[in-house]
């Protein structure tokens, strides 16, 4: 199945760098996404003959394929809508996100039936459409770079396909220890690890994840990596220099000024910047800010709780459920403490990254969470482009952690009173010391830019020369 014309190296993931949108007059209208990926697939050039492979998610974008619309340098995949419905709502974002964040309450779920098993095949047949159209597209000897949870299985589809290719694949998320994944069934955890043994390489955000996998791969097949596959730990930084431009300009300046309106004059702000993942823990967030409310009333009047909460996966009963939760506590906290000239808590739910940064300028304190999460890219962002410095307050479950817990002020993100005392000492920390803080963590935070991060995962698969039997 090799090409003797084909790219020299390849990306594969679910989105991919663009979408379509089919306008009232039937045209097609192309955006380009942005990113640790497209700016890396940016740097190598255009003479590298690089290909990104991705999924068609909208109609706009099944349309565009119909057409035989593309960009330069994209392949997208119009897989049957319900064979994706099934791979992505039903066992990536359903199954492999609750085990790997460990977010299922367990008395209830999972329950692994004979509809998982149906949507196990969709899954399957989602991956194996990937590993054909990447055999297809790659040059002899080409690297291919595969990415998250919703191609687990590709690795080692591609290497039976093409056992020439030097195949690496990125896992975006936490990786669950070995108690927690092996609630999967026996077959399902094999064919997981064993889909992402196939590669050359395996990597991941942290030394934390990286040795979780390593440890399934013990608990489930057996001691060692039979494979040879290497394992490879890639800490994702913030992009400083686009940050810092985009950060200046008139739009974020124009949402500054609307902000310091809504906050108050003289007042600090907590800030969280976050989807209504799951994960993410917003509401538990917000029960510490409202304890911190109670346990220091001099805080009162003198703080705003800025909350950006944007929708995420809406099509999933129970994140639609938790969107309204989080909506709820924030107006019961506005209506227990709020005064007729302060807001304790403003929510805002529509996606706005303008906003956003200018939140980030602003914040005096950051909040970030998270019951778990990959990285976490918020809790490096704000240290980044922060005008007076600025406190963080960050989950050790984040994975952001690992490099700048020694900076932040640390807390367990089931641990409400914790948070509320981690909050009132991040207000209370003097200029001077807050200041050097972000000073460090702005160091920490952008040592792997977005595309030397994909350089290097590059640069690592193509200096192994040796591949997976």
């Amino acid at each position: 199945m090799a090409s003797t014309h084909g790219a020299e190296v390849l990306v594969a993931s679910n989105r991919g760098p663009v979408s379509y949108t089919l306008e009232e007059d039937g045209s097609l209208r192309a955006r380009r996404g942005g990113g640790g990926l497209v700016s890396g697939l940016s740097t190598i050039g255009p003479d590298a003959d690089a290909l990104w492979v991705c999924a068609a998610l909208s109609e706009g974008d099944r349309e565009a394929v119909r057409r035989g619309v593309s960009e330069p340098g994209v392949r997208m995949l119009d897989i049957d809508a319900a064979v994706y419905d099934d791979a992505y709502n039903g066992i990536a974002n359903s199954v492999l996100w609750f085990v790997h964040h460990m977010l299922y309450q367990t008395p209830l779920e999972p329950v692994f039936d004979a509809e998982f098993r149906r949507q196990w095949a969709s899954y399957e047949a989602y991956n194996r459409a990937f590993a054909e159209a990447l055999a297809e597209e790659a040059a002899e000897g080409a690297a291919v770079l595969v990415q998250d949870y919703h191609l687990a299985l590709v690795p080692r589809m591609l290497r039976r396909l093409r056992p020439d290719l030097r195949i690496g694949h990125f896992s975006h998320t936490p990786w669950a220890p070995p108690d927690y994944f092996r609630m999967l069934p026996d077959d399902i955890a094999a064919e997981l690890l064993g889909g992402i043994l196939g590669a050359d390489r395996a990597a991941f955000l942290t030394h934390r994840w990286a040795d979780a996998f390593t440890d399934c791969c013990h608990a489930v097949l057996g001691p060692g990596i039979p494979s040879g596959t290497r394992i490879g730990v890639h800490g994702l930084g913030a992009d400083a220099e686009f940050l810092r431009e985009r950060a200046h300009r008139p739009d974020v300046i124009e949402r500054m000024a609307a902000l310091r309106a809504e906050i108050g004059e003289g007042r600090k702000a907590i800030v969280r910047v976050d989807r209504t993942e799951l994960s993410k823990n917003i509401v538990r967030g917000l029960l510490a800010y409202r304890r911190l409310l109670e346990d220091h009333p001099e805080w009162r009047g003198r703080v705003v709780h800025v909350a950006f909460a944007y929708p995420s996966r809406q099509d999933l009963a129970v994140y639609r459920r938790y969107t309204d939760e989080v909506q709820r506590v924030a107006d019961e906290i506005n209506a227990e403490y709020g005064t007729p000239g302060w807001t304790p808590v403003v929510l805002h739910v529509k996606d706005d990254f303008a906003r956003s940064l200018a939140a980030y300028r602003m914040a005096d304190v950051a909040l970030v969470n998270p019951i778990r999460d990959g990285m976490n890219l918020v809790a490096k962002e704000v240290p980044v482009v922060s005008d007076e410095g600025c406190v963080l307050v960050l989950s050790r479950e984040a994975g952001a952690h690992e490099e700048l817990g020694e900076d932040a002020i640390t807390v367990n993100p089931y641990d409400v009173q914790g948070t509320a005392d981690a909050l009132h000492r991040a207000l209370g920390m003097p200029a001077g010391e807050r200041a050097e803080r972000t000073k460090r963590l702005a160091a920490a935070a952008t040592a792997l830019p977005p595309a030397q991060w994909f350089l290097d995962q590059l640069q690592a698969l193509q200096d192994d020369g040796s591949q997976p039997s």
